[in-house]
């Protein structure tokens, strides 16, 4: 079994983190530099160009991003 190593998602929080108005509701959204760098790692990894770091980076980021869609479902579930 092999572990994945991955940066840890709280450590995006300071720079890469906003809070969005959508209908109302202020949700969880990355700033625009922290989105730009998802693509560009997405990008490497589709192209097999990804370092190990890269790739621990972006676990991180992908983890910080299902917690922000499962954040998200329930600040709208929680206005309905």
């Amino acid at each position: 079994m092999n572990a994945q190593l991955m940066i840890q998602p709280s450590s995006f929080i300071d720079a890469g983190i906003q809070m969005q108005p959508v209908s109302g509701l202020h949700l969880f959204k990355f700033s625009d530099d922290l989105q730009d760098r998802l693509e560009n790692l997405n990008a490497q990894r589709r192209d097999a160009e990804l370092s190990p770091a890269e790739e621990a980076e972006l676990t991180g980021i992908l983890e910080l991003d299902q917690i922000f869609t499962l954040l998200n479902a329930k600040i709208i579930a929680d206005s309905a």
